[in-house]
């Protein structure tokens, strides 16, 4: 574990265990420089506590990253728990995560991610103030999309020569909460959407709604489009999917897309431009942090549209410089976490 953490800079890993309510969880906390580190809960059947502790670190780093470009007083942390095979009573054991929270006084703010929901939120609210994503507080997700939105057309701008998203072919992949408002937003641009999930419902409610086009989940790699926007889970991105792909660009709009530092370097050899996930993902974070401090809803919506004009700063750099956007983009977040 200590090894695990020296290798990402960890500043501290908590480890939780109810046994009335069967609860096990970990909140890792990388980096409190800027301010509080804040993360959403993920609520997943790890297969091993090794695997549920290497995503929270991962996923606690790159939330730090994300607020530190985001110009956010945050930190990053990131909470998981292992979801037990049976569970008597999930309000419970969700308030008795909340309880775990309010034991760090303040160190760790949490939020909505992969299997937890707002109403999970509003049983840890039970139990702590450190909590945000609630029902009152409202659902991230559309924010999301706006900055992911938002840096398509970054990307539009930089790889293609287009100012605006007509005619843009998008292969996207993932109908969550994100991916589908996603797919709205950009159907009303008028970009070419295909659109691939593992669960066929969604997909046919996406082609019945939105008129997109289906792809099957095992071509969605090798389909041919401009950009492709992986709306999943992480580390989708290695070198074989990388060299299925036949696009121009890659927009990470769910969390840890490169299973390794390496497989930027590989994007950059094959000339695709990868949007850095923790840059343009930004939008729900931006939601969730603002929220919580009581800014304005229109505050905070301008502040997800300069996703965008932030990533053509990290897209110019890396032409100027001859360094990928990911390297790039980890040495500003550096520069700022870590400076003397």
């Amino acid at each position: 574990m200590f090894a695990a953490m020296r290798t990402d800079r960890m500043q501290a890993v908590h480890l939780f265990a109810d046994e009335q309510t069967g609860l096990e969880a970990i909140i890792a906390i990388h980096n409190t420089r800027l301010g509080p580190a804040l993360g959403g809960c993920r609520y997943m059947p790890y297969a091993s506590t090794e695997q549920a502790l290497s995503d929270a670190i991962r996923l606690a780093r790159g939330m730090s990253y994300k607020a530190a470009l985001a110009g956010l007083e945050q930190g990053g942390g990131k909470a998981v728990i292992i979801r037990p095979a049976h569970v008597a009573n999930r309000a419970a054991l969700f308030e008795a995560f909340g309880r775990c929270i309010e034991s760090l006084r303040g160190g760790y703010i949490t939020a909505v991610d992969s299997g937890t929901s707002s109403e999970d939120m509003d049983c840890i609210a039970q139990q702590t103030g450190h909590v945000t994503s609630t029902t009152q507080a409202g659902d991230p997700s559309p924010h999301t999309a706006l900055g992911v939105l938002m840096g398509i057309r970054s990307m539009a701008r930089a790889k293609l020569g287009q100012e605006d998203l007509g005619g843009v072919r998008i292969m996207l992949q993932g109908l969550g909460n994100v991916g589908y408002a996603l797919a709205e937003l950009l159907v009303a641009e008028g970009a070419d959407v295909a659109v691939s999930d593992l669960d066929a419902g969604k997909v046919r409610l996406a082609v019945d709604e939105l008129a997109v086009k289906p792809v099957a989940a095992s071509a969605v790699y090798e389909s041919p489009c401009d950009i492709f926007v992986p709306c999943g889970l992480g580390g989708v991105l290695d070198p074989v999917t990388i060299n299925q792909l036949r696009c121009a660009g890659v927009a990470g709009a769910a969390n840890n897309q490169l299973v390794n530092a390496a497989a930027a370097d590989l994007l950059d050899a094959r000339g695709i431009l990868y949007a850095p996930d923790y840059v343009i993902n930004a939008g729900g974070l931006l939601y969730v942090a603002l929220t919580h401090r009581g800014v304005a809803p229109g505050d905070i919506a301008h502040r997800v549209k300069l996703i965008g004009s932030r990533l053509d700063s990290i897209f110019n750099q890396s032409i100027a410089e001859g360094r990928s956007p990911s390297e790039i983009a980890d040495h500003q977040a550096e520069a700022i976490l870590y400076a003397e």
